[in-house]
């Protein structure tokens, strides 16, 4: 007896599951879009910093960067971040993420 195979619809697994979507976000600097993971997020928190959020879930007013030192030297010496987060950064503000973005991807030169 021959086995009969079942159709399955387009656009779904065979397994019947629904097929995970990977958020997508988009690049301050060059507004490329991305798998969420592949971008580094940045953060103000609501004390008002600017820091480099690692794990992607800290509380406040998010803005993304590739991972490339051309899209952070942009968004530092365009402003692009001030825009995106919603806040004046201040020079000191300014290092910190020059100095964060170093850590994480090598030379980020100053702009």
């Amino acid at each position: 007896m021959a086995k009969q195979t079942v159709p399955v619809p387009k656009g779904r697994p065979a397994s019947g599951m629904r097929a995970r979507r990977l958020p997508q976000r988009t690049c301050v600097a060059c507004r490329s879009t991305t798998a969420k993971r592949e971008l580094v997020r940045l953060v103000r928190t609501p004390a008002g910093q600017i820091e480099v959020d690692p794990t992607g879930k800290k509380p406040g007013r998010g803005a993304y960067l590739c991972r490339r030192p051309e899209c952070w030297q942009e968004a530092l010496r365009r402003d692009r971040l001030s825009h995106a987060l919603r806040s004046k950064l201040t020079e000191a503000d300014r290092e910190g993420l020059r100095a964060q973005g170093e850590a994480l991807l090598g030379k980020v030169s100053p702009a």
